[in-house]
């Protein structure tokens, strides 16, 4: 065999082998779905695993219906066995969790002609012991440090206790307020956090009381007025958050061809 007729011979195999490479990797790409049936458009929960009793669906479908009308922006909460039963074997849950966000289409990506795209998915697979919170682009990167907060304070916390619906509505709770751009609620406290509180308290009291004996009763009035101070902040704010809300609000559902940014965080228990 000449030269020439062996070199040609190698640069055919190559090319036959490259142009099945073209062909199978698209293929196996687009072959890449979760199988999974997405939620109707206001009803926000595919409870799969089990894990959610009937009061809890019933608060976070509140949460969820409030927060899409007045911000346009759906949380969308999914339980799972595990994902290998979704076809994502051997997948990490954040690509999971992505593929799904992207194949369902949560959120819209524009709102009249402004960028949008503030979807939110929160995915449990109990079987795997993993959760994620996955964002749509318009979060972009900047509520990362604020997810993982409600990721291990509102959620894993609860499900190292094996409390799955309390940790998925609390979970719902604090990205509701992340939505609306509000003070996340505080996690619950063990006991020893109140009787520091309480004996801050009693030692407040005690000075005070000191003082009034000792003639400086001034201090009493700076005290008190501090107190209603407070108060009268606290009863405004509460106030004003009541009255804040869209005019007429967002009738749409809560898939519209939005897509994941890859924001948001991941944890296991």
């Amino acid at each position: 065999m000449s030269h020439s007729h062996t070199v040609t011979s190698i640069v055919t195999y190559f090319t036959i082998c490259l142009f099945g490479l073209v062909i199978a990797f698209p293929a196996s790409t687009s072959a890449t779905e979760i199988d999974l049936e997405r939620p109707g458009d206001r009803e926000f929960i595919r409870d799969l695993a089990g894990l959610l009793d009937e009061n809890s669906k019933e608060k976070i479908r509140k949460l969820c219906d409030s927060l899409l009308t007045d911000k346009a922006t759906p949380i969308i909460v999914i339980t799972i066995e595990s994902m290998a039963k979704h076809g994502g074997e051997g997948m990490r849950i954040e690509t999971f969790a992505t593929l799904l966000f992207d194949q369902w289409g949560i959120g819209q990506p524009t709102l009249g002609e402004q960028e949008w795209n503030t979807g939110i998915l929160l995915l449990v697979a109990r079987d795997d012991r993993k959760a994620r919170i996955e964002l749509g682009a318009g979060w972009g990167r900047r509520e990362d440090a604020l997810c993982r907060q409600i990721m291990d304070d509102h959620i894993i916390f609860h499900f190292k206790q094996g409390q799955f619906s309390e940790g998925i509505v609390a979970g719902v709770e604090a990205l509701d307020k992340m939505g609306r751009k509000l003070e996340l609620p505080t996690r619950p406290r063990p006991w020893w956090h109140y009787a520091v509180v309480v004996g801050a308290i009693g030692l407040t009291i005690f000075t005070i009381v000191s003082l009034i004996r000792r003639g400086a009763s001034g201090w009493a009035w700076i005290f008190w007025g501090v107190v209603f101070a407070i108060i009268g902040s606290i009863l405004y704010q509460m106030l004003s958050n009541r009255g804040k809300g869209s005019s007429g609000g967002f009738s749409g559902g809560s898939f519209g061809g939005g897509f994941s940014g890859g924001g948001g965080a991941t944890g296991s228990w």
